[in-house]
């Protein structure tokens, strides 16, 4: 991989207000970028040019009347292909949905166009945002720019590739049970997760609606907040939207840490944590309290449920779901010598195996005689999962953990076996079921590999200022390159 300039949304910004670059100029550098390295990657699947150009020329126009610019403005960001948009091919990674075109955006796609974003294009994903590597998308797996031969970690793993190669320089992704936190951890860049409600699901294509989240990839924590900060808020066209006030992310980020109370689990840390992540999060641990956080050994006694408990729930919900694609209303057909024919065939030739996997294993769990013993026992042992953490928050104001139990696998190493597949979900699922806010931000490399660590930080409901501010601190001591 050739090295991609170091842009962020305050160096854009600078350089635009300065005219040493145009939005148009900027605009057809990434663009050239992406034709160079796409190919390699498989990180972008549709580009939509004319409407970026277009955003360009509006950003440009404006900067020549002297006017003030939004917010995001010349920033150019790609989105994730399970979120909507107007005009540009919306395939979930899937073959069912393979020539489908939204009428509309997504709440979150025209929040960052409102504020001067330039949307590049839609990125790779497993198919309907199912899978812990990208591996699972109907138009091939996504490469890892730091190490081609590995996964990017799933399911948003095209967002996280874009950012990492500098082929955006913000982008969305979604996170189901982890699917933004490690790919941000297996590229080495800050992923955030906001909290459930935080940020409006209208326009997003459902896998599991009480689990679904929007949030961004960036290269630094100052953009994680400025993305945050004009993707969040309430929105009425989705009913689990919520009507909570949006701080001032940028200004929690520079706060003291000293005094902040770091819960560190012991469920985390035990037998499946690879021996160099774990000396790199205990080195992240120890930085941080250096920062003046204070270290507060925590118990969370259900967290070896935690696996179980989402893939019940989350496949129940993908079932659900799912059975709008039925070849009728929208989406592929293929044609049969009855309606079930037609459902069968429709069904079968348009979902890849790890989603009729995970229909199956939801339309199990919801069936009759089996609903009380799986699903609703699921969404009790949820419910003490999210106790858990509902009652570390009342000892510590922040808990570490890492991303993923080991770094990025090579491609097709986990493939032929499902269960350790979702053996990687292991850290990230607990704060899924929750409904909390949790960030993976880089915390130094492998020594064999030299393969990104991620170091996770959740925090209580809509505290998503306090994560940042934690993560912007670590970021800036050097954490990244510990």
């Amino acid at each position: 991989m050739t090295v991609a300039p170091k842009w962020t949304i305050a160096t854009i910004r600078d350089a635009l207000v300065k005219k040493r670059i145009s939005a148009r100029e900027l605009t057809k550098d990434f663009y050239e970028r992406i034709a160079r390295e796409n190919p390699k990657l498989n990180a972008y699947l549709a580009l939509s040019p004319e409407r970026a150009h277009a955003q360009a020329e509006r950003v440009d126009a404006t900067i020549a009347k002297g006017e003030e610019l939004p917010a995001l403005a010349g920033v150019p960001v790609a989105i994730k292909d399970v979120l909507s948009t107007t005009g540009i091919p919306t395939t979930c990674g899937s073959k069912i949905l393979e020539d489908y075109v939204p009428p509309y955006d997504a709440t979150a796609v025209t929040l960052l166009e409102t504020a001067g974003a330039i949307i590049l294009g839609k990125t790779n994903c497993d198919e309907f945002a199912m899978g812990s590597s990208n591996e699972n998308s109907a138009y091939g797996p996504v490469r890892n720019p730091v190490a081609l031969d590995r996964v990017p970690g799933g399911s948003s793993g095209g967002s996280a590739a874009a950012v990492a190669a500098g082929l955006a320089v913000a982008a969305l992704g979604t996170d189901t049970g982890g699917s933004i936190r490690q790919p941000g951890a297996c590229c080495g860049i800050p992923a955030l997760m906001p909290t459930y409600g935080r940020v409006s699901r209208h326009g997003l294509i459902a896998f599991a609606s009480s689990l679904d989240r929007i949030g961004p990839f960036t290269t630094t924590v100052r953009d994680s907040a400025s993305i945050l900060s004009a993707i969040a808020g309430h929105d009425a066209a989705d009913s689990t939207s919520a009507d909570s006030l949006v701080p001032d992310y940028a200004g929690e980020l520079l706060k003291p840490l000293a005094g902040l109370r770091i819960g560190v689990p012991d469920e985390y840390f035990g037998e499946g944590l690879d021996h160099e992540v774990k000396t790199k999060i205990e080195s992240g641990i120890a930085l941080l309290e250096k920062l003046g956080c204070k270290r507060v050994p925590l118990r969370m006694p259900h967290t070896e449920y935690a696996i179980a408990t989402y893939y019940i729930v989350a496949t129940a919900e993908a079932s659900s779901n799912l059975a709008r694609y039925d070849g009728i209303r929208y989406g592929l057909r293929v044609s049969g010598a009855t309606l079930m024919d037609m459902y069968r065939k429709t069904r079968e030739r348009g979902f890849g195996p790890e989603v009729k996997r995970r229909i199956m294993l939801g339309t199990y769990a919801l069936s009759a005689g089996y609903y009380d013993a799986y699903y609703l026992r699921a969404q009790r042992v949820r419910a003490l999962i999210a106790r858990d953490f509902a009652e570390a928050f009342d000892k510590v104001d922040a808990i570490i953990t890492p991303t993923m139990p080991t770094p990025a696998f090579k491609l097709g190493e986990k493939t032929a076996d499902p269960l350790q597949m979702y053996l990687a979900d292991i850290y990230t699922v607990t704060g899924s079921l929750a409904g909390i806010p949790g960030i993976s931000i880089p915390c130094g490399t492998t020594k064999k590999a030299q393969l990104p660590v991620g170091l996770q930080i959740f925090g209580p409901h809509f505290a998503e200022g306090r994560i940042l501010q934690i993560a912007n601190s670590f970021e800036l001591a050097g954490g990244s390159s510990l």
